[in-house]
C-alpha cells in the first residue's frame, strides 16, 4: 500500500521548509545529492549553502575550507541551478561558528569594499537567490545594516536577505529590574518587539529587535532562528509562543532545529516535531501570514537515526533517501494545502509585558551541550539556568569566561 501524494502549496506561500547544506561529501568522498528533494516531492522551499567565510586578506573567500570554484563543488553548483530552475530558492550562508567574516566587514569604507567586492562576485557568479547572515560574533548593529543596505542596493528587491539568530536573541530578559524596564515606544510599523528592552544573552552583539524596528528591518525576509544547542527548545510550542508574545510576527520567525542527534543538543524526534509544527501552523493560521516554517541543520544526515527512520517508514512516503524522507515528513505538515488541524490554545496576542515575563520565566529548559555540573557552577552564583546555558554557549563551555560574561550582562 502506498500513500497518495497530497497537493502542495506553491513555493512562495505558506510555511517555509528549509534545509542548510554544509557537509557536501561523505568520508569516502561520495557526494550528498540535493536532487531527491525534488524527485521525492518533499515540499522543500529553500536550501541554504553553508558556509562562506572571509579569510585573511581581501579576496580570500572559501566555501568551508576550499575556494567556491574548486572542482569538488562542480556537482553542487550544477544542482543549485537545477533547484532554482524548479522554483526552489537557494541562498548562501555567510559566517557561522567560524568567527571573523563580519569583523572583516566592520572596518572603514575602503576596507569594507575590499572584502565585500569578492563576496558580491561569488553571489553573482553562482546566481544565488539570497544571503543568510549567521552572525555568531560580537559586532555593532552598524556593521549588519551597512551590509544589508549594500546587498539590497546591488541585488534588487527580490534578493532574499535572512539572518540566523539564536532563539534567546528574540526573547526579552524577564530579570530586568522594574525601575530599569524601558517603555514600549509607539511605532509606525504596528505591533513589534520592543527595541529598547534587553534580551536574553545571545551571540551577535547587537539587538535584533532594534534591527527589526529600524528602516533596515523591512529588508529582512525572515529570521532562521536556532532553537537548539541550549539556545531554545522545539519540543513544544512554548519558546515560539514566547517570541510571538514579545511582538515578533510569526511569518518572520522560522523555527530552526537540528536534523540529527549528532548535529547538536536539542534534537527533537520527527514524530514529535511533526506534532509541534501542526500545532504552530494551526495556532497562527489567522495571525498575519501565519507560521514562518521550519529550517533544519543540516541536510546530509537529516533523519538518519533509528527513531526517525522508523517513524518516516510508517508514513509510506516512497522516499528514495533517508534525507528526503525526513524533509517530506515535515512537508506533509507544513506544505500541504489541507494540513492536519489539531486542537490548540489561542495565539498569545495582545499580552501584557508582565504576562510575557511570566511566559519567559516558565519556559522549559533548553537541552545543552554542557554537563549539568558545569551549568550549576554558574547557577550557584545567582544566575538562572537558561542564562547559564546561554553564557556557556557564548564562551564555548569556558565556565570562567561564562561567569565574566554574566556578571557583565547582569552587574550585581
Amino acid at each position: 500500500m502506498t500513500s497518495s501524494t497530497p497537493k502542495l502549496l506553491p513555493p512562495t506561500t505558506g510555511p517555509r521548509l528549509i534545509v542548510y547544506h554544509q557537509t557536501f561529501h561523505g568520508s569516502a568522498g561520495n557526494y550528498h545529492s540535493l536532487l531527491p528533494l525534488l524527485t521525492n516531492n518533499t515540499g522543500i522551499t529553500h536550501v541554504i549553502i553553508a558556509a562562506i567565510h572571509l579569510n585573511g586578506e581581501p579576496g580570500n573567500i572559501t566555501l568551508n575550507d576550499h575556494r567556491p570554484d574548486d572542482k569538488r563543488f562542480d556537482q553542487l553548483w550544477g544542482e543549485v541551478a537545477w533547484l532554482q530552475g524548479s522554483g526552489v530558492k537557494v541562498l548562501g550562508m555567510l559566517g557561522g561558528a567560524a568567527k571573523g567574516s563580519f569583523e572583516k566587514l566592520s572596518g572603514d569604507d575602503e576596507t569594507f569594499e575590499a572584502y565585500y567586492t569578492p563576496l558580491h562576485a561569488i553571489i553573482s557568479v553562482y546566481k544565488l537567490s539570497g544571503l543568510d547572515l549567521d552572525i555568531e560574533e560580537q559586532i555593532p548593529l552598524a556593521t549588519a545594516t551597512r551590509l544589508i543596505a549594500r546587498l539590497r542596493a546591488d541585488f534588487g528587491p527580490d534578493f532574499l536577505i535572512t539572518l540566523a539568530p539564536v532563539a534567546t536573541a528574540l526573547i526579552p530578559d524577564p530579570n530586568v529590574p522594574p525601575h530599569l524596564r524601558p517603555p514600549r515606544p509607539m511605532l509606525a510599523s504596528g505591533p513589534s518587539p520592543n527595541p529598547l528592552h534587553p534580551t536574553l544573552p545571545h551571540l551577535s552583539g547587537f539587538s535584533y529587535a532594534e534591527l527589526e524596528c529600524s528602516v533596515y528591518g523591512r529588508e529582512i525576509a525572515w529570521y532562521n532562528t536556532q532553537f537548539y544547542c541550549g539556545w531554545g527548545d522545539a519540543g513544544s510550542t512554548q519558546w515560539y509562543d514566547a517570541i510571538v508574545a514579545a511582538g515578533w510576527k510569526p511569518e518572520r520567525v522560522v523555527m530552526g532545529v537540528v536534523t540529527n542527534p549528532g548535529n547538536g543538543a536539542g534534537h527533537v524526534a520527527i514524530s514529535r516535531l511533526r506534532d509541534v509544527c501542526a500545532l504552530l501552523r494551526e495556532k497562527y493560521k489567522k495571525v498575519g501570514k501565519g507560521f514562518g516554517g521550519v529550517m533544519g541543520w543540516e541536510y546530509f544526515n537529516c533523519g538518519d537515526c533509528d527513531d526517525d527512520i522508523v517513524h518516516v517508514s510508517q508514513l509510506e512516503l516512497n522516499n528514495e533517501t533517508v534525507q528526503a524522507g525526513w524533509v517530506a515528513a515535515l512537508g506533509r505538515i507544513l506544505r500541504v494545502e489541507e494540513p492536519p488541524r489539531p486542537q490548540t490554545w489561542r495565539a498569545p496576542l495582545n499580552v501584557t509585558a508582565e504576562q510575557v515575563r511570566q511566559m519567559v520565566t516558565n519556559l522549559p529548559q533548553a537541552r545543552a551541550s554542557w554537563p549539568e555540573q558545569e551549568v550549576q557552577k554558574l547557577v550557584v552564583l545567582g544566575f538562572a539556568h537558561n542564562e547559564a546555558i546561554a553564557a556557556l554557549n557564548a564562551t564555548e563551555g569556558n565556565v570562567e569566561l561564562a561567569a565574566g560574561f554574566l556578571f557583565e550582562q547582569y552587574p550585581q
